[in-house]
């Protein structure tokens, strides 16, 4: 069965271009950012690796460890990361998973079993669909998942985005409308009643509807 959003995040141990991991443990307390690539060397993919780096400032103030994941070897990786900062200016500055078995693009429903346990052979179109963006909370549970084709690149300033909305709901008690942005009116979820929002918001709100209150949104 395909992984979803609210289950688990299936926990492993790898090697990565700063050392090996047991994935739960290296997420700890943290939020976690995965985000995995079909192929080493693959253009769409190095401009993705060379953005999030720059952006690692900005996961870093919301308590977000980045780690990406290609099919290949950790070797591949670190060879990789020379072209990315030529071309980028920025080389990888977090980890980034060797999966030459393919054990994590499968365990992650990423590839089918009967893909084989060697990244040999394997062209960047037979991992199509190793594209993923996983949004894991420190509870381990996968709180988002994107999927994206090869020929588009990632929009990761979403990502951030996305990340502060579930970290809004984690806190406060609240949701986000449609293409919120951070500071904007928010949206008090319809499992807190009108008594128990009087306690968390007491300068009210604007009941559009019974199921629709907005609210100004809550400093963190």
């Amino acid at each position: 069965m395909a992984l979803q959003i609210g289950e688990t995040a299936p926990d492993f141990k790898a090697e990565t271009t700063e050392g090996p991991i047991s994935f739960h443990d290296w997420i700890g307390d943290s939020w976690a950012v995965l985000f995995s690539h079909p192929k080493d060397f693959t253009p769409v993919c190095t401009t993705e690796l060379g953005y999030v780096a720059k952006l690692k400032p900005e996961f870093e103030k919301r308590n977000v460890k980045i780690i990406g994941l290609s099919v290949d070897s950790v070797d591949d990786h670190n060879r990789w990361a020379k072209d990315i900062e030529e071309t980028q200016g920025t080389a990888p500055n977090y980890p980034m998973i060797g999966d030459s078995d393919l054990a994590v693009a499968k365990l992650y429903g990423m590839l089918p079993a009967s893909a084989g346990d060697s990244a040999s052979g394997r062209t960047a179109a037979d991992n199509a669909t190793v594209r993923n963006v996983y949004v894991i909370g420190p509870d381990k549970a996968v709180k988002l998942m994107i999927t994206y084709p090869m020929s588009t690149g990632r929009n990761f300033d979403e990502v951030l985005r996305v990340i502060d909305s579930l970290q809004l709901t984690a806190e406060h008690k609240v949701a986000t409308p449609v293409n919120w942005k951070q500071g904007e009116d928010v949206i008090i979820v319809p499992a807190v009643n009108n008594d128990a929002a009087k306690e968390l918001f007491p300068e009210g709100w604007n009941e559009v509807k019974p199921y629709l209150r907005i609210v100004k949104q809550p400093n963190s």
